[in-house]
């Protein structure tokens, strides 16, 4: 029951934060059905890695149109079609015939995911609240809680319904963007333009520091979704468990462990500096990356999908807020192009797991590729240091 009749901010962070669960549907549901899809199509692993590409190809493209278009169109218009393009696109991963279906559905929820990408930071940014790389942290931390929603129910689905009714479940799950389109429809939304916050693009774009926090991004997307996307796969055909004990003790503890992350810097953020915090991580990322790549135990090889769920927690909110630091005016356009290189990262990662993968039929082989980000990640947190020099 409602006891107020008119909603106010509290009520714009709590939508924004399902806004980030809708996230978690988006990019999630799919890669926990990467065998199904084999078993009901007959697809390869380069089918599927163009799934994934697909996916964050779009996102990226949506971030790049954002840079202008959201400031015209509004925040409140956006973010309300947002929610319901990624409530077709999840369903119409049911209904839609074949391979080209599944990827006419990626397409759709993709739009939206790119959109939901690009505002849910910009319109907390705007909110009126203090702390703001503590908000920060905590709104990302939702993606994770998402994320270990997704894997749950679609864990307790599959055991009380059966795999045959992967389906249903991809119905199921659009109904969360769905609700939240009417939960943004009706409560306030304020834009960094209003807050008189934004500066023309051609005034920080030239500089050193956007290129470094872009570098900062894309390193962070790619640590972060090169396991994330590849974690159930390999739990399953990689290490040869079932698939319960692999989702649930690799992508869901990946996920579970992400967001323990982000909570913990939310909560002690004023006593830790986030550059510190962000080495430390990226270093925990490449002993996780190696532990999943050489390990022939399922216990350790797991351990170390969990552990990158760890580490990668603060880089895309963390970056964010250094950037928002070290370019305040920056809004919405910063915003859309630094999510535009996370994307990029988080296409990049995948994909290179993926085609390693396909090449030597082994993921761990994908696994040790895909070191190369989080020691380009260690070395662009170094590169901060120019950032604030410029800045």
């Amino acid at each position: 029951m409602w006891k107020k009749d008119k909603p106010d901010f509290r009520d714009t962070l709590r939508a924004c934060y399902i806004g980030y669960i809708t996230q978690a549907v988006v990019n999630n549901l799919a890669p926990l059905l990467f065998i199904i899809f084999q078993e009901s199509y007959g697809i390869s692993f380069h089918q599927i890695t163009l799934l994934i590409g697909v996916n964050f190809g779009i996102q990226l493209l949506v971030d790049l149109a954002s840079a202008t278009a959201v400031d015209r169109i509004g925040y409140k218009s956006s973010i309300v079609f947002a929610h319901i393009i990624s409530a077709v696109g999840i369903g119409s991963m049911a209904v839609l015939p074949g391979y080209a279906g599944l990827l006419a559905a990626v397409v759709l929820y993709a739009v939206g995911g790119g959109l939901i990408e690009v505002l849910l930071s910009p319109i907390v940014e705007a909110c009126p609240t203090k702390e703001k790389s503590a908000s920060m942290s905590l709104l990302h931390s939702f993606y994770c809680w998402g994320y270990v929603l997704v894997v749950m129910g679609t864990t307790l689905f599959f055991a009380l319904a059966g795999r045959h009714n992967w389906r249903i479940l991809c119905i199921l799950w659009a109904l969360i963007p769905a609700f939240n389109a009417i939960q943004f429809a009706r409560v306030p939304i304020r834009s960094l333009e209003e807050e008189g916050e934004s500066l023309p693009w051609n005034r920080w774009i030239k500089g050193k520091p956007f290129w470094i926090f872009a570098l900062l991004m894309m390193c962070s997307g790619a640590c972060e979704q090169a396991m994330s996307q590849w974690a159930s796969a390999f739990a399953e055909a990689g290490l040869n468990v079932s698939k319960t004990i692999g989702d649930l003790g690799g992508p869901c503890l990946f996920a579970a462990l992400m967001g323990t992350s982000r909570i913990f810097y939310a909560r002690f953020s004023e006593n830790i500096p986030l550059k510190r915090f962000m080495l430390f991580s990226g270093g925990l990322c490449l002993t996780g990356y190696l532990l999943a790549s050489f390990c022939t135990s399922p216990v350790w090889a797991l351990a170390g999908c969990a552990l990158c769920g760890l580490a990668v927690g603060i880089l895309w909110p963390g970056t964010f807020s250094l950037a928002a630091e070290s370019m305040p005016g920056g809004g919405t356009a910063m915003f859309a192009l630094l999510s535009l290189a996370g994307d990029l990262g988080c296409s990049a990662g995948p994909t290179v797991v993926g085609l390693v993968t396909d090449s030597c039929g082994d993921i761990q082989a994908g696994f040790l590729m895909a070191v190369l980000f989080p020691v380009m990640l260690f070395i662009g947190v170094l590169l901060t240091n120019l950032a604030k020099a410029e800045t």
